[in-house]
């Protein structure tokens, strides 16, 4: 238990990951691939820290040991992207097949009903375009593959949002790690840079909401007014 406990601090740690995914050595592509495929593909994986872990997944990949590279960035994206198409693929099967069942369900200490209620509103306003803004905004990622399923979105339109979204969120997340950690000053300041990437990354979201927040006060306006 104790160890689990310690395994999950440094997991949230970005300076504490950065060691972990070294001392991992070759055994990082497995652990980092079943990681991202808990977050997207099952409804427990909420809790963990996808955008961090990419970002410094892609951060190690520009480390050198022994003039090796710890993690090479052709093989961990190419993975990875497997792995968060793969994830979502199979938490849309769970909420077409099984949807109505677990939204029944009370809550546990790894499932709140909240959540499933946040991403179907989300859902509803921005339609198939969820699955990829879905892919930037921690916890909704985890759900709204589930609620497309139980929605019975189409799977060939599912499956091409998802591969839109997977892509993107892999690719921007590790490559601007790699990229960035080979400047000192990001070196220094990992934790930092981590919170400042996943704020930036969330931003077309935000200035979509509000845009659409502007856009419907706009109508409730011009429908006062006739």
């Amino acid at each position: 238990m104790a160890t689990t406990i310690h395994f999950f601090q440094r997991l949230f740690n970005p300076d504490q990951l950065q060691l972990m995914i070294i001392e991992w050595g070759w055994v990082a592509y497995i652990v980092l691939f079943f990681i991202i495929f808990a977050e997207t593909g099952l409804l427990a994986g909420f809790c963990l820290p996808g955008d961090s872990l990419l970002f410094v997944a892609g951060f190690v990949c520009a480390i050198e040991v022994n003039n090796q590279r710890v993690l090479n960035i052709f093989v961990l994206v190419p993975l990875l992207m497997v792995a968060a198409v793969v994830g979502d693929n199979v938490n849309y099967m769970l909420g077409r097949h099984t949807g109505p069942l677990i939204f029944s369900r009370e809550n546990s200490l790894l499932f709140h009903k909240k959540h499933l209620v946040r991403t179907q509103h989300f859902y509803e306003k921005y339609g198939g375009r969820t699955i990829v803004y879905a892919r930037f905004v921690p916890i909704v990622r985890t759900f709204a593959p589930f609620v497309a399923g139980m929605g019975k979105m189409k799977f060939q339109h599912f499956f091409l949002m998802n591969v839109m979204g997977g892509t993107l969120w892999i690719i921007s997340m590790t490559v601007l790690g790699y990229y960035l950690g080979q400047i000192p000053a990001v070196k220094n300041n990992l934790e930092k840079a981590v919170i400042l990437v996943i704020l930036l990354s969330m931003a077309p979201l935000f200035i979509e909401i509000w845009r659409a927040r502007r856009e419907k006060k706009r109508l409730a306006l011009n429908s006062a007014a006739q």
